[in-house]
C-alpha cells in the first residue's frame, strides 16, 4: 500500500464523523431521502458537503478534508444509521473502500474495480438491505452490487447487457415514476435523458424495466447528480451543472411522463472548480 493511499484512508476514517453533524431526522411522509451534495475541489482534492436549503438550493459548504485527488471514483450512500448516514465509497488503485459517517475506520469492500469506467449508487432499489452500487464495465455492460448494512457488498448481479457505453452519465436517488421503487437515470451521448424504472427485483437482467424518455437537450450539462429530495416535498430531484459553471435544480414531480419541473438556478458560475459531483 502506497503512502498516498494510506493518507486517503486516514482522512476518510475521520472526515465524515468529524464534520457532518447529526443525520437528518426521519420524515414519515418523505419518500426520498434529503441528502447533502458532495463535491471534490479540483485544485486540492478537498471534499465539500453542501446541505440542502428548505424549498430547494444549497447552504454554505462544509469542508470534509483533503487528500482525495487520488480517488478515481467517489460515491455517497445512505448505508449506516438505519439508512440515514452520509457514508462514503471511494476507489483507490482498483480497490473500493467504505467509511461510515460515524465510523472509526475505512474498510475495503470490493477488489478489481478498475474494470469499471463508471460507478454510482441509485440508493436502495428494493433488492438489498442497504444502498446498492451500480457499475459499468469497459464493454458497456451494467452490474449491480447489493448493499449490506455494514457497508459491505454482495456478489455482483448482471443488470444490463452491452450497450451502456452509449450513456455518458448515470444519476438518480429515489423514485421518479411514482411506483414506490427507486429508479435509474441515464443520459445518452446525444443528450436524451431516460428513466429506467426499478423493478424491485435482484434477478439477473430484470432489475430495470423498459426505459422512459425524460426529454432531450441534456447535453448542455457537464454533470448530473441526485441528492434525493433537495426541496423537501418528498420527491427526488436532479441537480445539473452547465458548461458555464452554473448549477441548476430540476425538482421532481413523481410523474413519469413529465418527471421534472422547470429548472431553477441554485448556483452561479464557479462550479467548474469541482471535478466530481456525488
Amino acid at each position: 500500500m502506497t503512502n498516498s493511499i494510506r493518507r486517503v484512508l486516514a482522512v476518510a476514517a475521520a472526515a465524515l464523523v468529524a464534520v457532518l453533524g447529526a443525520p437528518p431526522a426521519a420524515n414519515a411522509d418523505q419518500a426520498a431521502p434529503t441528502l447533502p451534495l458532495f463535491v471534490r475541489r479540483s485544485s486540492d482534492g478537498h471534499l465539500l458537503a453542501y446541505e440542502p436549503k428548505t424549498g430547494g438550493g444549497l447552504q454554505s459548504p462544509v469542508d470534509l478534508g483533503g487528500g482525495f485527488s487520488a480517488a478515481t471514483a467517489l460515491v455517497r450512500a445512505t448505508t449506516s444509521e438505519g439508512g440515514k448516514g452520509n457514508d462514503l465509497f471511494f476507489r483507490l488503485a482498483g480497490e473500493l473502500y467504505y467509511t461510515a459517517e460515524r465510523g472509526t475506520s475505512t474498510m475495503p469492500v470490493a477488489s478489481n474495480m478498475d474494470v469499471y469506467n463508471l460507478i454510482m449508487t441509485p440508493g436502495n432499489m428494493g433488492s438489498s438491505p442497504a444502498a446498492e452500487i451500480i457499475a459499468r464495465d469497459t464493454a458497456g455492460a451494467l452490474w449491480l452490487y447489493p448493499g449490506r448494512t455494514d457497508g459491505g457488498l454482495a456478489s455482483r448481479v448482471p443488470t444490463g447487457t452491452s450497450g451502456w457505453n452509449a450513456m455518458n452519465a448515470l444519476a438518480g436517488y429515489g423514485d421518479y415514476t411514482g411506483d414506490g421503487k427507486n429508479d435509474l437515470l441515464a443520459r445518452t451521448t446525444t443528450g436524451t435523458l431516460y428513466i429506467y424504472p426499478g423493478t424491485g427485483s435482484i434477478i439477473a437482467n430484470q432489475i430495470l424495466g423498459a426505459r422512459i424518455s425524460a426529454g432531450t437537450g441534456w447535453e448542455a450539462y457537464t454533470a448530473l447528480v441526485s441528492t434525493g429530495d433537495n426541496n423537501g416535498d418528498g420527491k427526488p430531484d436532479l441537480i445539473a451543472r452547465d458548461s458555464a459553471g452554473a448549477l441548476w435544480l430540476f425538482k421532481g414531480t413523481g410523474v413519469a411522463s413529465a418527471p421534472f419541473a422547470a429548472k431553477e438556478k441554485i448556483g452561479n458560475a464557479g462550479w467548474n472548480a469541482f471535478n466530481a459531483f456525488f
